[in-house]
Order: structure tokens, then C-alpha cells, then sequence
């Protein structure tokens, strides 16, 4: 897993739902859970702006599920994005889970400038992050997805 810096999120309870506390940055191991689901993402990508009701209704299984919930986290990082244009996609969109700006694309470079929306899948373990998914595209079946994610994970 490429270092990455991302920014604390304002909302108090975005901070809790990652398990952070003080500080202006994090890394992805640092996030209270087994499983980390990274989405690259733009307000202005059509594809991810299609995407975003698939994105909360998979917030929505994770959350729903006592055994999932805690355990599964979503984080979106918005590559070219300020804080602002976060804030107006979380609000059009009603997304229920963090973004966190890279405004300055360093997010986006270090993964190798990826299109957008991309998804990452994280496992957290002794702090150390390992990437076990990587994709370009929607994911579909939200059901589908999260299965894959639990299968290849190791969480299931």
C-alpha cells in the first residue's frame, strides 16, 4: 500500500465512525477496522456522481449488519477536489460516509493517476495495511460486491 496522507474529516462524527481522533492527517491503518474500502472519486465524474446511491446502499448493508458493522469502513477521496466541492457532493448525493479531499491530486499520483471512480480494497492487520482489491468501474450488485470484498479479505 502506497503511503498516503489523507485529511482528517471535519465532521465529528465521520472522525468516530474511522475510529480518529486529534491530528489534521491520517493513514488508511491508523482507521479502527479490519477492511478499509477506498473509493477515487470526483464530484465532476459522471461515473461516480451514477455511482453514489450504489455507495450508500453499501454503507447502508455494512452499517445493518452486526457483524460487519465496525468492522468495514468507507472512505472516499476526492482527487482535484477541495473540501468544498466534498461538502456539495456529500449534500446532493446524501453520502453517509467520509470524503476526504486531494485537492492536490498526491492521493491520486501515488496510486499511479487511476480514472475515476476506482475502488481499493484495504485489510488492516497489526497495523499494517495490504491491499487485496483494486478496480476501475462501478462494482454493480452491491450484495454481489460485498461478498467478494468479505471473501477476499479474509473476513468471511
Amino acid at each position: 500500500m502506497p503511503e498516503m496522507k489523507l485529511a482528517v474529516p471535519a465532521e465529528r462524527e465521520h472522525k468516530a465512525y474511522l475510529g480518529l481522533s486529534a491530528g489534521d492527517f491520517f493513514e488508511v491503518q491508523q482507521v479502527k477496522a479490519d477492511v478499509v474500502i477506498l473509493e477515487i472519486m470526483s464530484m465532476y465524474c459522471p461515473f461516480c456522481q451514477k455511482e453514489a446511491p450504489n455507495l450508500n446502499e453499501l454503507y447502508r448493508l455494512i452499517e445493518g449488519n452486526p457483524k460487519l458493522k465496525g468492522r468495514i469502513k468507507l472512505i472516499g477521496i476526492g482527487a482535484g477536489n477541495s473540501s468544498y466541492e466534498l461538502k456539495v457532493f456529500r449534500e446532493k448525493y446524501q453520502v453517509p460516509f467520509p470524503l476526504t479531499p486531494d485537492r492536490d491530486f498526491q492521493v491520486h499520483l501515488s496510486i499511479g493517476e487511476v480514472r475515476t471512480p476506482y475502488f481499493i480494497g484495504v485489510r488492516i492487520e497489526k497495523g499494517v495495511a495490504r491491499v487485496f482489491y483494486s478496480k476501475l468501474g462501478g462494482f454493480g450488485d452491491d450484495g454481489v460486491f460485498l461478498e467478494e470484498i468479505l471473501r477476499l479479505s479474509g473476513l468471511k
